[in-house]
């Protein structure tokens, strides 16, 4: 992060803001095909596809079976909603970050504690998912529609956006808003991870944490998202769950502690970690491509936008 991080300006929220939305497009377009396949084992499980096990034969196999059936758009359902999520969804994040840091540090932002940083990424995580929830309910609807058969599929992702409005209300638009705010636990754990890891580097290196190149950004980022994912991915199963069955007309869970409490049953712990091989593969090279664009982008932007004390328009 930049050096005056411990001040934020307009102009500095501007360039966390659109670094974010940026880096957050570019990650969500190049990884989408994994994370159609990842949600879908999340919801139907493994029984749909006929396997056993997380392998990578399965992820190519499945990636083959979605384009027979469904074509290129079936690789890519809910790139949309995604990405009009991500837009706002990690502006919000790495600006409320930003500030959030400033807010707890006194002096030093990049050297905060690590209690401090948790606090941080916990209140910027629950803000982005209280604004970005909806749409997370239509891209999971969306990538997991192509396996019922029986229902009138969504036409798009102002479609599903009416839909839900008019078969189910503001309680759809939330469905899976618990366990989704319990995930607030992954950032919570991601973020102090990567700045420490950081922290390291530049000290390694003897230099700044904002003069770091992108290698070390990646390393910072893929490792702190592995660490996070593996220890917070049961959340995103139940997630899921809830979200996508708003679909039929009788309820699979009647909620959080049903929907955990029957996969358990069901499906023992194993469930939890469905897709979970298929997520790591998705989100770690997501990960490098958000953090690596978003410290570069960030960088770019600070030295092309005047500074405060210069009128600018955007």
């Amino acid at each position: 992060m930049s050096a005056d991080a411990h001040a934020p300006s307009s102009r500095g929220l501007l360039c966390h803001a659109g670094a974010g939305a940026a880096a957050g497009v570019i990650a969500a377009t190049f990884v989408c095909p994994l994370d159609v396949i990842k949600t879908r084992f999340q919801v139907h499980g493994l029984a749909s596809l006929g396997r056993d096990g997380f392998k990578g034969s399965l992820i190519v196999s499945s990636l083959k079976q979605i384009f027979q059936k469904e074509g290129i758009r079936g690789l890519y359902r809910g790139l949309t909603p995604t990405v009009l999520a991500l837009l706002p969804n990690w502006a919000v994040y790495f600006t409320v970050y930003e500030q959030l840091k400033s807010l707890l540090g006194s002096t030093d932002t990049n050297h905060l504690s690590v209690g401090a940083n948790m606090m941080a990424a916990s209140g910027a995580g629950a803000a982005t998912t209280m604004t970005t929830n909806p749409l997370w309910v239509v891209k999971t609807r969306l990538q997991t529609q192509g396996m019922r058969s029986g229902i009138v599929p969504y036409r798009s992702t102002v479609s599903a956006l009416k839909r839900i409005a008019q078969e189910e209300g503001i309680r759809g638009f939330y469905s899976g808003l618990v366990p989704a705010l319990a995930g607030v636990s992954h950032v919570a754990i991601q973020f102090p991870t990567y700045e420490k890891i950081k922290i390291y580097l530049a000290d390694q290196e003897n230099t700044t944490m904002d003069k770091l190149g992108a290698t070390d950004v990646a390393i910072a980022s893929s490792v702190s998202k592995i660490f996070a994912s593996t220890l917070t991915y049961p959340h995103e199963v139940v997630r899921a769950r809830l979200q996508e069955q708003g679909h039929h007309t009788e309820k699979r869970y009647s909620g959080v502690l049903d929907c955990a409490k029957k996969v358990f049953q069901q499906e023992g712990i194993p469930g939890f970690y469905r897709g979970c091989a298929t997520n790591l593969l998705r989100t770690t090279p997501a990960a490098i491509i958000t953090f690596t664009s978003f410290e570069m982008i960030n960088r770019f932007l600070v030295k092309i936008l005047p500074s405060d004390e210069q009128p600018h328009t955007l």
